[in-house]
Formats: C-alpha cells, sequence, structure tokens
C-alpha cells in the first residue's frame, strides 16, 4: 500500500492509458482489504481506460481483478460479466494459458454458489501451476468440490473439463455464466 502512494497521480502526469491503468490495477489490488470501495473504483476506472485504449490484454487482467473482489463483495451479476470478458478476450487471442485463470475465477464463484458440477467441469480445464498459484481460492474450491460430489464424481467431471478444446470450455463456460444468471434475475 505504500508503494501504490502516488502511483495513479504520476501515471496520470505520463500521459500514457497503459500505465495509467495498470497503476489504478495496482492500487486496487493493493487496497483491496483496507478499502475495497475505493479498489472497485479504481480497477473499474482501469478498465475502462483500458478498454478505450484498445488495450484487452490489460482490460482482461483488470476485469479479473475485479470480478473477484466484486464476488467477495456479493455483486455477483458484474462479477459474471467481468469474468465473461477477460473469457472472451483471452479466447478470441487464442490465449490458451491465461484464459485458464478467469475460468478458475469462475470455478471458485460456481462452488460458492453451489454449481458443482459446473465448478467441477471448469476446474479440470482450468487448473494447472499457474492458475493455482494465481489463485489460492481454486485449492479450497477443489477441496469442497471433492467434499461435497464425492472423489469419483468430482474426478470424472474434471477429466470431462480436461479433455474440452479451449472452444468448447468457452462455450461451456459462457452457457454455465447465462443459466446461473437467469437464476440470480429470476428465481424460482
Amino acid at each position: 500500500m505504500d508503494s501504490a502512494d502516488g502511483l495513479i497521480e504520476a501515471a496520470e502526469a505520463a500521459g500514457n492509458p497503459y500505465l495509467l491503468a495498470w497503476a489504478l490495477g495496482t492500487y486496487g489490488l493493493a487496497f483491496r482489504d483496507a478499502d475495497p470501495v475505493g479498489a472497485l473504483n479504481a480497477l473499474g476506472r482501469g478498465l475502462v481506460i483500458a478498454q478505450d485504449s484498445g488495450n484487452r490484454a490489460v482490460a482482461s487482467a483488470l476485469a479479473e481483478f475485479l470480478a473477484l473482489l466484486e464476488t467477495e463483495h456479493g455483486y455477483t451479476l458484474a462479477a459474471f460479466d467481468h469474468l465473461t470478458l477477460a473469457i472472451r478476450n483471452f479466447h478470441d487471442a487464442g490465449d490458451t494459458t491465461t484464459i485458464r485463470v478467469p475460468l478458475a475465477s469462475l470455478a471458485a464463484l460456481f462452488d460458492r454458489f453451489g454449481r458443482y458440477e459446473a465448478a467441477a467441469t471448469i476446474v479440470g480445464f482450468a487448473l494447472n501451476p499457474m492458475t493455482a498459484a494465481s489463485l489460492p481460492e481454486i485449492t479450497t474450491a477443489i477441496a469442497h468440490l471433492r467434499e461435497v460430489l464425492g472423489d469419483q464424481t468430482y474426478e470424472s467431471l474434471a477429466h470431462k473439463g480436461e479433455t474440452m478444446t479451449i472452444a468448447e470450455m468457452a462455450t461451456y463456460a459462457y452457457d454455465q455464466i447465462d443459466q446461473a444468471r437467469a437464476e440470480l434475475e429470476y428465481p424460482s
């Protein structure tokens, strides 16, 4: 947090949208616990700047960071929007590695909301050393999924996800987000 002091102002003075978007993202990450509202605002502003300047890589990263924070504070529909953006950008770019991070975030979110089969399927595709290191929540989600589904069902679903192509997984993720969104917007 000390390192973030003055970072946004320096980036604004530089007039470089790439630097400003990352400075806002850095601030958002640094202050996510101490000032969640300020962090959400900074990440949201950074996302807009990245999108307006055409930097889809930075926009994708900031959307994923924003979704994690939104999930923590109960903004589930907004989190779905931001995860969809990140997944779509990485998929459109052909980034078969980094797309796994927002997918792992989506799996953890689905686990929290009782969409266990979708979570386990997505984990099967998304889990790798990078996602495990960058998203500690995924380890907790996997343990919970094994508990509620049983090891055999979890392994079967995870294997199904593991064998999907990137296009199949992206389509599956979009479909599952649409279903979850409909359940939240129009509860029975």
